[in-house]
């Protein structure tokens, strides 16, 4: 049941005009303005900082934490330490009652949202009014919404229902004029913030070393509500630790560049003690008293987990959603709970709900992109994989899926001869070597595109052991891959070309097997441990120099992943480790190797798709365009040329309405370059984009670019 209200959720927003339209404008404004924001600056470097600083700070969380209290109480403060959302609500909630408060102002904060404190105050305390002060808090506020974004709460809507928001609000009839709107949310707030007897906050940093609360805001809403009511309350989550008051510098650097694209926030806000107030006479209130809650609720949790560890190492500057593909199509009101996003996939899981957390997991597409940009380091992909896992190993597989990957995909031979029996019954359907139009049930997966028909005959009854006329200059194993074997023959064809070209003996096992992706994507890995060993053992006794593979999933699986799953089985560690030694991918190989190839001119003008996994985990994008250049292809680049093109293996099949709104834009932009053909290097981004392509009635071939070089090899 949760699936299929996701999945109506997901149909929801993406038949969304104003969110789609919303959220696709900041991504496209975003990158730029990231950009140009860091010029200058090097970004490996303070995200290294960042990392240092928060591991550290999650190694020590509990010694830090007693000394951040020591400091903010002789600065003046009250600290109070919540182990849990109840014990920190219902500290805040005895200060409100306390103080017979009946306005109280916040400043945004993620951890009340986190603990659904406004809810709680309502109910609990006798207030008349919990406003948010933050224009984007407030407007959600007033439209009863939750943040879809951890940093701009309403960036999934319009001007337009702003404008219809506050006028239901004020009762007028409001333009949708940015600045005329903001002016109305100032009047409305001002009264409130003279009125409040009790400010909460959130922060974004605290040292230990001097008890400092540091906050980051554009909007003067920050400092009114810590300065102006006379009780100020801080919530801030043990996370936001740091050791010392340097350690500021590099999250400042960082948080503002990555969250929006300025190089500062319009407000950096210190606060190391209570201030003095003014109240609505203009007197100067003395004794104005600020409380700090600091909260664990599942953080230590975390701390003590080995593997999401690092997810402490968040800023939360939210730029993992503002580069996400997912996001951009269905904002965080779906790809969320509290925390949006992947990362907010991670939180949710230690700070709110574990079930709910296992359910926004499958919305991920491991395009790798978040982890690129996080200032964090944060291997997020790794994280929700590892949570996926969990989530498997908790409430099980469903029937289908365990029957195939633990009775089909671990036994070789009946893999096979079932892909073999599918490409004779496949027949009724093909048209052109493609399928267009599935019955049934099946229906979906030709939904915004075909499918390509499984080959008559694979790769491994077309190649076979290659010995070169003269000495061979090195003995390289041929890793085809399921596509690249039982879909895409010719591809392999051309790489044996290529290959022999450059004089190499090319061997084919026929033992080879999936790589074991499927089973990792759908939280199996044990079953990818036992495609990882098949594989080994394939290869291994064919006294290899190189393994080579066109597809950049099934070389990151065979060259990261298997090392990982047996490095704590001591008969298998250094196997793997050998094993993945000779593992490359092919534009490298022949980048490296091939320097004497010798290619006639194709003349043909050329756009280049960027996989993901070629370019953000093989770090392989130069040597491709090189190749095509050397063959005489001509690129023109397309916009977004590294951007996902909605593939990600199953995950076409699990969320293909997803899929198709992110291969959607990939092929207006893929068309708009104005190219001949598409070149690509990886067998899936073809399944995705030649078939999308065919499915809009398009001309344009997509070609991996092996086909491109062996067409242009000087025989």
């Amino acid at each position: 049941m949760a699936i299929a209200k996701l999945k109506q959720d997901i149909n929801s927003a993406l038949n969304n005009d104003n969110l789609t339209g919303a959220l696709g404008r900041f991504g496209e404004a975003y990158l730029p303005a990231r950009e140009k924001a860091y010029e200058g600056k090097d970004f490996a470097a303070i995200r290294e900082q960042i990392k240092e600083i928060k591991s550290y700070a999650a190694d020590h969380m509990e010694e830090l934490a007693e000394q951040f209290a020591k400091q903010a109480e002789k600065n003046g403060a009250k600290v109070f330490r919540a182990k849990t959302a109840a014990e920190a609500k219902e500290y805040i909630a005895k200060v409100v009652k306390e103080h017979n408060a009946k306005t109280v102002i916040k400043s945004k904060s993620m951890a009340s949202e986190e603990i659904h404190l406004n809810d709680y105050l309502l109910k609990n305390t006798g207030v008349d009014e919990v406003a948010e002060t933050d224009l984007g808090e407030w407007i959600i506020q007033l439209c009863g919404q939750r943040p879809s974004h951890m940093v701009m709460p309403a960036i999934h809507m319009t001007r337009d229902e702003v404008a219809e928001i506050f006028s239901k609000e004020t009762n007028q009839n409001l333009d949708p004029d940015i600045a005329k709107l903001v002016k109305v949310a100032r009047e409305n707030l001002r009264q409130k913030f003279l009125r409040a007897g009790i400010g909460i906050s959130g922060a974004n940093i605290a040292v230990a070393e001097t008890g400092t609360i540091v906050m980051c805001t554009n909007e003067g809403n920050g400092r009114l509500t810590t300065t102006v009511p006379p009780v100020h309350i801080i919530l801030v989550g043990l996370e936001k630790l740091v050791p010392k008051f340097k350690d500021v510098g590099p999250i400042l650097e960082a948080l503002p560049r990555s969250a929006t694209g300025q190089k500062i926030t319009s407000y950096v806000t210190m606060i190391s003690g209570p201030t003095p107030a003014i109240d609505l006479d203009g007197n100067i209130i003395e004794q104005k008293e600020l409380h700090i809650v600091l909260m664990d609720n599942g953080r230590t949790a975390m701390r003590d987990d080995p593997m999401f560890k690092q997810a402490l190492q968040c800023i939360r500057c939210a730029s993992c959603l503002n580069v996400c593909p997912v996001f951009q199509k269905v904002g965080g009101h779906v790809y969320g709970h509290v925390y949006t996003g992947g990362i907010g996939t991670i939180l949710t899981a230690f700070l709110n709900s574990f079930e709910k957390a296992g359910e926004l997991q499958n919305l991920c597409l491991r395009c790798e992109r978040c982890k690129t940009y996080c200032p964090g380091k944060i291997d997020l992909p790794a994280l929700i994989a590892e949570l996926r896992r969990r989530t498997v190993e908790k409430n099980g597989l469903p029937m289908g899926q365990k029957l195939i990957l633990e009775k089909v995909l671990t036994n070789r031979k009946l893999f096979h001869s079932l892909l073999r029996t599918a490409s004779v019954a496949q027949k009724p359907f093909v048209k052109g070597n493609v399928i267009r139009h599935l019955p049934l049930f099946f229906s979906g997966l030709t939904e915004g595109r075909s499918l390509p028909a499984i080959a008559a005959k694979p790769l491994r009854d077309k190649v076979g052991h290659y010995v070169p006329k003269s000495k061979p200059k090195a003995k390289v194993g041929y890793y085809a891959g399921c596509l690249g074997d039982f879909v895409y023959p010719e591809q392999g064809e051309a790489a044996y070309k290529v290959l022999g070209k450059m004089g190499m003996e090319i061997v084919f096992p026929l033992e080879q097997t999936c790589c074991g992706i499927p089973a990792t994507q759908m939280g199996a890995p044990e079953v990818a441990v036992k495609l990882a060993k098949q594989n080994i053992e394939a290869f291994e006794k064919e006294g290899l120099d190189y393994i080579v593979s066109l597809c950049p999933t099934c070389v990151e699986v065979l060259k990261h992943h298997y090392v990982d799953y047996l490095k704590n089985d001591p008969a298998w560690k250094e196997r793997a480790e050998k094993f993945a030694a000779k593992v490359v991918d092919f534009p490298t190989f022949v980048a490296k190797h091939g320097k004497d190839l010798k290619f006639k001119k194709l003349f043909t003008k050329a756009t280049y798709h960027d996989s993901c996994h070629m370019k953000r985990t093989l770090n392989v994008w130069k040597e491709p365009r090189e190749l095509l250049n050397k063959a005489g292809v001509k690129l023109v680049e397309m916009k977004g040329c590294d951007e996902c093109c909605g593939f990600g293996g199953s995950y076409s099949i699990k969320m293909p309405e997803i899929s198709k709104a992110i291969l959607d834009k990939k092929l207006v932009n893929a068309e708009a370059a104005g190219a001949d053909v598409l070149a690509l290097d990886c067998p899936g981004c073809k399944m995705q984009i030649a078939g999308g392509l065919d499915a809009k009635g398009s001309k344009l071939p997509v070609k991996h670019t092996v086909e491109l070089l062996a067409e242009a090899l000087d025989d």
